[in-house]
């Protein structure tokens, strides 16, 4: 299962990650996995708040067992 992840931060824009999770994964989960890797990246910080995320279904499955995060 994947989700588009879009992360608000204090430029004022949006950064948008696709996170692949296993089925029984949380929203939480996929926030977290998000954040993180925004977090560890050159961007400037996004809001921490899990409910400023936008988290979508992303179509189409992919079969990935763990965490995943690829940013768009």
């Amino acid at each position: 299962m994947s989700r588009l992840i879009a992360l608000p931060a204090l430029d004022g824009r949006e950064y948008v990650y696709r996170v692949h999770a296993p089925s029984d994964a949380l929203r939480a989960d996929f926030f977290r996995a998000a954040f993180h890797c925004h977090d560890d990246g050159p961007h400037p910080r996004a809001h921490d708040r899990f409910d400023a995320a936008l988290i979508r279904r992303a179509a189409g499955g992919t079969g990935h067992t763990d965490l995943t995060v690829h940013q768009y």
